[in-house]
């Protein structure tokens, strides 16, 4: 029996439709490839050994001819008590379905010079359903003299065809029917896609044989990243209980908390009319939470973060390049990919021009091509314009229910800071619903937008398959990009920063009924913080529900009347049709949904130590979820190859890079804190360091649309003894020759966070600089093999021609 690759094709009931696909490859159809509903009709491909050496020697596969004789040692040194990692790792022939082989390319006419034992095995699955897909991707099926038409892609793209696709080579949950050998979908779903697998290795390279490299590259990269995540989350937990077990330390919660400091000292409204004055103490809760965010540890861990984000980067370049070697991708590059056009493209360009490479080809015209991209442009801007709109709505929703909130709480018992009601504050109410409303708000927008962003892609008529991929990337991670942080860049960076002081407050568009929000003493990161595990965790909590529930529930469906047959009546080819496509954009939301989680955890990261320890349980999850739908509800990919994660690379660099600056100009205390304690401070702490930071009204200065309404001022508020109130900033009291102006320690921590942000940022890039000279992309062992092989292939190749002369 001859090397065979099987590929179903779903074809209408059409007279007119030759069982030939015009292929030299005849398919067979016979009565039992007619499916139950006796509507859809299935052809197997067949591709014997000739048509798979041919083209392997056209695609230039690289195939084994000699064992590998570098030690072991070499280029793995022995791990000390290698015995603690014997848990966490799978079976060797799991692991290392093959040999491991020195390679070159085939070459049909030097059979001998390579290690065939089997034609029938020698070139794996995905190798196989690769070459057939190839020549089924560039068979003509219709010339003229004007133009030829070929490709199965075409084929499908105008309905000819329902639908092409490998088979899987057994039932998921059953061993292969011949004993010899094992279904390697079985083994798969065994050691890989099962939740209580969770914390073994993943088999990359039988996932890379059975899938073929370009999905080999992307579970490569998901669990290296969640490796790395581990380190973060270590050091994320320890500030953060760092935050908890220094409570005692905290000297400005107490002052806020005590009766004597804090219950004394009555802060100004925090909206015009429906809000009343308030003691500082009934911020003392808020004031313990940011504590555990915003400390010495949390400036630790920002430093941290810019060093781990820059190792990330680094080693994976590191882990890439020894894949790219394994997995024989070093002289790999993208032609084939460059140079074939879409059937959309040579559907839709009519005009024909010469090409130096491939000579007459369909082209766009520069005029159209330029209505084309501004209009794409136009969109993309409307739909981020769309998006701030959105966000400013939800400010405006802040700005008008804080009123609401407050003027229902005022109230509630907040005297007594031990009280469950004093939990609730007016500020956490309005945080808390406005996350969540802008969290529905990002969901709607995104399944909009995908959409959107599809339909601008193809009207730009992307020439090739990478540049329609390349295109839409950038297009959707701008879109999510603004989607997902322009809230948290708004709480971090704006909140509180544009208030103006009593008497002369700054209002939203200069409308009176929305007063510019304020921050609470303690500041503004624990709204930071509520925005960012609102946000983060019901994006990856929905993403999980829908990636695992949506694929099987669709499934169950179109498989509903099927499941009722038996064994014998339910073929293969009808079983893989009923599961969900893997279309090409697959790869795309995976990597686009992890790209967005690595932003949260880097962009935001020192106002949330905990986000590292969310996203690494996030992606525990996430692996086995993935696996589990590539395995169980997926039809089987065609194989593809891809030598890096492609354009996802850049964009996690610039992540990295803006990073950096984010995490040093965070919203925190602790630099006002600092220079309190080393240039105002008598006694080096922060006694007092509450007092200083509060500024001093008159009361008899507020205007009439400023002043509280009656009623809504706490009953110990007693006007006539009570004429002054302090409100969040470092201002000069009424009756100063600069009332109301900054006093100079407002400039002395302007100057500091200035100096703070120049030194971080310097430190940061040159430890990133630093790192990247001293880590070589390339490992030595790696160059040393790509050496060896190369040496190998001159010299066995001169001894082949000299003994086997042609």
């Amino acid at each position: 029996m001859s090397a065979v690759s099987v590929l179903s094709v779903r074809l209408p009931v059409c007279p007119s439709i030759s069982t030939s696909i015009y292929l030299s490859i005849t398919p067979s159809l016979s009565s039992n490839q007619v499916s139950d509903d006796r509507k859809t009709y299935f052809v197997k491909i067949h591709a014997p050994w000739e048509v798979l050496a041919t083209y392997a020697d056209v695609l230039k596969i690289k195939v084994p001819f000699k064992e590998n004789d570098i030690p072991y040692c070499f280029f793995i040194q022995d791990i000390p008590m290698d015995w603690l990692f014997t848990p966490f790792r799978l079976p060797d022939h799991v692991m290392n379905p093959e040999p491991d082989y020195f390679t070159s390319p085939f070459n049909k006419g030097k059979i001998d010079f390579f290690l065939i034992d089997d034609k029938e095995t020698f070139f794996p699955p995905s190798v196989r359903n690769r070459i057939v897909y190839y020549i089924l991707a560039r068979c003509p099926y219709h010339k003229t003299d004007r133009e030829d038409k070929k490709g199965i892609k075409r084929l499908l793209n105008n309905g000819t065809y329902g639908s092409a696709f490998p088979l899987h080579d057994s039932r998921y949950w059953k061993p292969s029917r011949d004993s010899n050998s094992e279904s390697e979908r079985f083994n798969l779903y065994k050691h890989w896609a099962q939740f209580f697998s969770f914390f073994k290795e993943q088999p990359l390279n039988l996932i890379r044989k059975y899938y073929g490299e370009k999905i080999g590259i992307y579970f490569a990269w998901l669990g290296f990243y969640t490796e790395m995540l581990f380190f973060a989350a270590v050091v994320g937990l320890i500030c953060f209980l760092y935050g908890l077990f220094t409570f005692d330390d905290n000297v400005w919660s107490k002052e806020i908390c005590s009766e004597e400091i804090g219950g004394n000292i009555i802060m100004c409204p925090l909206c015009d009319k429906k809000c009343g004055y308030w003691k500082l103490n009934s911020t003392c809760n808020s004031s313990w939470q940011s504590h555990m965010f915003d400390n010495v540890g949390t400036v630790f861990f920002a430093i941290f973060m810019g060093i781990w984000v820059t190792l990330f980067l680094e080693f994976w370049k590191r882990r890439q390049a020894r894949l790219e070697y394994e997995w024989d991708l070093v002289d790999f590059e993208e032609e084939q990919q460059q140079l074939q056009l879409r059937p959309e493209y040579e559907t839709k360009c009519t005009s024909r021009r010469l090409n130096r490479v491939t000579q007459m080809e369909p082209y766009l015209p520069v005029t159209s091509q330029c209505a084309r991209t501004f209009l794409s442009g136009a969109t993309v801007i409307f739909w981020i314009s769309l998006i701030i709109a959105c966000i400013i709505g939800v400010i405006a929703y802040r700005l008008a229910v804080y009123a609401a909130f407050a003027s229902i709480m005022k109230d509630s018992p907040t005297n007594n800071i031990h009280m469950v009601g004093s939990l609730i504050t007016p500020q956490l109410a309005t945080s808390v619903t406005a996350s969540c409303i802008n969290f529905v708000i990002i969901m709607i927008l995104n399944l909009m937008y995908e959409r959107v962003a599809i339909w601008i892609t193809d009207m730009e008529i992307p020439k090739t398959h990478l540049e329609y991929e390349n295109k839409l990337t950038v297009k959707m991670f701008l879109f999510q990009f603004v989607n997902y942080y322009s809230s948290c860049f708004y709480v971090a960076f704006f909140k509180g920063k544009f208030v103006g002081h009593p008497g002369d407050y700054i209002y939203m568009f200069g409308w009176s009924k929305l007063r510019n929000e304020e921050c609470d003493p303690g500041g503004c990161l624990i709204e930071l913080t509520t925005q960012l595990v609102i946000v983060m965790s019901g994006k990856q909590v929905w993403g999980n529900v829908q990636e695992a529930l949506v694929p099987w529930v669709m499934n169950r469906w179109g498989s509903r009347k099927a499941r009722s047959h038996p064994e014998s009546r339910y073929s293969r080819w009808e079983q893989d049709h009923d599961l969900q496509n893997f279309g090409h954009l697959g790869l795309f939301y995976e990597y686009l949904e992890m790209v967005i989680q690595f932003g949260f955890i880097t962009l935001f990261v020192a106002s949330f130590p905990l986000a590292p320890l969310l996203a690494l349980l996030n992606n525990i999850i996430e692996v086995r979820v993935d696996a589990w739908k590539f395995t169980t509800q997926f039809r089987r990919p065609v194989a593809s190859k891809a030598h890096s994660i492609g354009a996802w690379q850049e964009i996690l660099n610039g992540v990295a890079v803006l990073s950096v600056v984010t995490n040093v100009t965070f919203t925190s205390d602790m630099i006002p804190r600092l220079v309190y304690m080393y240039a105002y401070s008598n006694d080096l702490s922060m006694k007092g360091y509450i007092n200083n930071s509060l500024s001093v009204f008159n009361i008899s200065g507020f205007s009439e649309d400023n002043r509280p309404d009656d009623g809504e001022s706490p009953g110990w508020f007693n006007s006539s003894v009570i004429t002054t109130c302090r409100y969040r900033d470092y201002r000069y009291p009424s009756g100063h020759e600069k009332e109301y102006s900054h006093t100079m320690q407002f400039w002395h921590i302007l100057a500091a966070k200035l100096a703070f942000i120049i030194i971080m940022e310097h430190v940061a890039f040159m430890v990133k600089f630093f790192v990247a000279w001293m880590i070589p992309d390339v490992p030595s062992e790696v160059k040393a093999r790509i050496k060896r092989e190369r040496y190998l292939i001159q010299e066995y190749l001169h001894n082949y021609e000299v003994f086997f002369p042609a």
